[in-house]
């Protein structure tokens, strides 16, 4: 049998029985019966209760092993011996399980258990192991394998901590003594079921003598009564935590509690003065705001709205007050005009009220306040003022001009009562129909009238002081013009009446109606007649219908196109005015042919089919001949009137620009155009002989030898320049020093009628030409380019 022991119990195993009152420390033996290690029971102790704590019974099959052990040396934990085991050294001790060899170790000879690293029973509580007892030659076990736990020992290492902190709470103010705030809670990582290391009582460091704490649950609550959130709204409280039930060498910790005193409803509204006063201007508009009154309440949000009214006061219905729901405070509006020469001045008692009262805070009240609104009106300068805005005349619209039509009337509301001087806004009357009496207001009529083109003017008369004419009341003049019979009646619309050549006498062929620009009361009555010259007429006939309206009759049958395609009808409407008035329409009334039902199918006059030509053919074409022959005669004189072509040859049309692309420079000197049409004025020259032409301005420098050089004076006219350009083109080609230019200079020909004659050496085209022009040296800077040019003695062409 394998037994297991604490230090220093293994010695005494006949003592074991006197050992059950041990509290703290126990041995581990194996069970007679089974030979199974089990662990007794024990009971939670009361977390309270120090100093009756329950005793615990004895367990045989667990080790205790002292936490956060820093010694240097392994720590003892047990010691394992078998009945087996003589001593001889032929039993060998094995130890398996959680943290065998790495954490616990064993002597193989002698059973001892010791822990070689630094246990955290926070990290784990407890370990469990096997042991077993071997043959130390053939490793047979000799006995069976026990398990056992070896169990960390707690220490107080861990200090209490406020998981759940810092705090914020509130309490509304004036609560009574022993209100909760807030509860705190504190955790100790250590054991709680041993000792007292996590046993942690609560007590207030800082926030007396205004709050306080139980020790026991960190419940927080009131230690003042009636706290004044409007003399102070904010309490911090430090709150701290320590284990070992408070004791001397217990660990701490501590944590904030923000607590804010919520508002209630314990200040009445009061105004900071008993009287206010206000002025504004007499021209104040109606719904302004007079006035903003506020009553002074400590409380905030909804403990601090008010609402105000008007308790009585001169003036009824003047003025109004409401609450400005931002700020709360009282706007008092105008309802009605201030007058200032009928009331001066206005007095008003206004109440505030708080509008969401508490019960329990009655006995601060009253939570109403009244103060008076004294408010002051100040004259100003009114406009006049029309005793009628509106005034309605009538006019006829006959009357003549000067007619007095009606008069307006405007005073100055103001005590000066000054002198008003009446005029007409012409944006109103911009035809002037109308004149008003500057002194007097009399309307009178300043054009003749027609109603029919306006029949209601609406002018705008102006009152306007006469000490200041910036003053300026306005009124409005609604003058209507009444009608007189002045318009006769006309046809309604411009009818188009067709008549059927088969059409049969008695029928219908059109019904008429008129209109008149008169509108008299009674309404219009209009009487048709035929006008007397067709009134017996054998063709048609005229039925009043009594409506307004008349109708139109055939009286015979057989119309035919061919005799008379179209027949006029005069017709006499007559109104029924005071004077009548009539007029006389013309009613035109086409031939056509219908078909069975009635239906036009052609109308008007009938073309005829002669073979000759009508003579408004034989016109037009009289005309289409006259025509062609001015056009001919135009072109004709057109031609005389052209010069002569200055070329008459093709081969000798030389083209104004020569372009060559056989290099790349030039950019837009490239597309130079040059004037050649003195080229082309070869035919005009009547002396060849006195030809003259310009020296290029720069000299050649393709040498023509003797032999080569083209006698000028020998070639034609309409030759030498079309030379002259080639050979101009060659040196220009072989000369490296000439601008990259496509396009050729031009040179201009002076012709033999100029008067200053030409400047050309072209007729000195030998070295032997006796021309000097050494005088140009003479001539000053302007000629100096030429004298550089032509000036030199040796006489050399620029040909040579």
């Amino acid at each position: 049998m394998m037994g297991w022991c604490c230090s220093g119990i293994c010695r005494a195993l006949a003592l074991l029985a006197l050992l059950l009152p041990l509290q703290e420390r126990g041995c581990w033996g194996l069970n007679p019966s089974s030979g199974d290690l089990e662990r007794s029971p024990h009971s939670d102790p009361d977390p309270w209760d120090v100093l009756h704590r329950h005793k615990r019974s004895w367990v045989w099959n667990q080790f205790f092993v002292l936490e956060e052990y820093t010694g240097n040396e392994p720590l003892y934990v047990g010691k394992l011996h078998s009945d087996v085991d003589k001593g001889d050294g032929k039993v060998k001790y094995v130890l398996s399980g959680e943290g065998a060899t790495s954490i616990f170790t064993i002597d193989e000879n002698t059973g001892d258990i010791h822990a070689t690293k630094r246990l955290d029973r926070e990290a784990q509580a407890y370990y469990t192991l096997q042991a077993q007892a071997v043959d130390r030659l053939t490793n047979l076990p000799v006995e069976p394998k026990s398990e056992f736990v070896v169990k960390v020992q707690d220490i107080n290492d861990n200090e209490p901590k406020f998981l759940d902190g810092p705090y914020l709470a509130g309490v509304p103010e004036m609560s009574p003594l022993g209100t909760m705030v807030v509860q705190v809670a504190a955790t100790d990582a250590d054991d709680p079921t041993y000792g007292n290391s996590a046993r942690v009582v609560y007590s207030i460091i800082h926030g007396q003598p205004y709050f306080s704490v139980e020790p026991k649950t960190g419940v927080i609550r009131t230690a003042l009564p009636n706290m004044d959130r409007e003399t102070r709204d904010q309490y911090v409280l430090v709150i701290q935590a320590k284990d070992m039930v408070g004791q001397m060498g217990g660990l701490s910790g501590t944590t904030s509690v923000t607590v804010t005193l919520t508002d209630v409803n314990d200040n009445p509204p009061r105004f900071t003065h008993k009287s206010y006063q206000y002025t504004v201007l007499e021209s104040l508009p109606v719904q302004s705001v007079v006035a903003r009154i506020k009553a002074a309440d400590a409380d905030i949000g909804s403990n601090a709205e008010m609402d105000y009214r008007i308790m009585d006061g001169d003036g009824p219905g003047m003025f109004n007050i409401t609450t400005d729901e931002d700020t709360q405070e009282g706007v008092i509006i105008l309802l009605k005009p201030l007058d200032f020469e009928t009331k001066s001045s206005f007095s008003l008692r206004i109440e505030a009220t708080n509008r969401n009262i508490d019960s329990n805070f009655l006995s601060l009240g009253p939570f109403s306040d009244t103060t008076s609104i004294r408010v002051t009106v100040e004259d100003v300068n009114e406009p006049p003022v029309f005793s009628a805005p509106l005034s309605k005349m009538v006019v006829s619209e006959d009357a003549k001009v000067g007619t007095s039509i009606g008069r307006v009337s405007a005073h100055d509301p103001d005590t000066s009562n000054s002198a008003i001087r009446y005029s007409i806004d012409r944006n109103t009357d911009l035809e002037r129909f109308f004149n008003v009496d500057a002194l007097s207001g009399v309307i009178s009529t300043a054009k003749p009238l027609d109603r029919e083109a306006n029949s209601v003017h609406n002018l705008t008369i102006l009152a306007i002081e006469s000490q200041d004419p910036t003053q300026i009341g306005k009124g409005i003049s609604l003058i209507t013009v009444l009608d007189i019979n002045d318009n006769a009646p006309v046809f309604a619309i411009d009818y188009e009446t067709l008549l059927c050549e088969n059409a049969l006498p008695g029928q219908v062929i059109q019904t008429v109606s008129a209109v008149d620009k008169d509108e008299p009361l009674s309404g219009h009555r209009f009487y048709f007649a035929l006008a007397a010259p067709v009134a017996g007429n054998l063709n048609f006939t005229l039925r009043d219908n009594k409506d307004n309206t008349a109708s139109i009759l055939t009286k015979r049958g057989g119309f035919r196109r061919r005799e008379q395609p179209v027949y006029r009808l005069p017709v006499l409407i007559v109104d029924s005015g005071s004077p009548a008035l009539s007029s006389t329409n013309t009613l035109s009334v086409r031939v056509c042919d219908c078909d069975s039902d009635g239906v036009a199918l052609s109308c008007g006059a009938v073309a005829y089919t002669a073979t000759g030509l009508s003579t408004g053919a034989l016109l037009a074409i009289l005309g289409c001949i006259i025509t062609l022959l001015v056009m001919v005669l135009l072109i004709v004189t057109m031609r005389r009137r052209r010069k002569e072509p200055l070329i008459l040859e093709e081969e000798r049309d030389i083209r104004e620009n020569i372009v060559r692309y056989d290099d790349e420079g030039g950019g837009e000197e490239d597309t130079e155009a040059f004037d050649m049409v003195t080229l082309r004025n070869l035919n005009v020259i009547r002396d060849p002989s006195v030809r003259r032409d310009v020296t290029p301005d720069t000299p050649t420098f393709f040498h023509y030898t003797s032999a080569t050089r083209p006698s000028y004076k020998s070639l034609p006219d309409n030759v030498v320049f079309r030379e002259f350009i080639w050979e101009r083109l060659k040196d220009a080609d072989v000369d490296p020093s000439a601008p990259p230019y496509d396009s050729l200079q031009t040179y201009a020909f002076e012709g033999s009628g100029s008067v200053a004659e030409s400047l050309s050496s072209l007729e000195s085209l030998s070295t032997d030409s006796d021309q000097n022009y050494d005088y140009l040296t003479n001539w000053g800077p302007r000629f100096k380019k030429l004298a550089d040019l032509y000036g030199n003695s040796d006489g050399t062409s620029v040909f040579s």
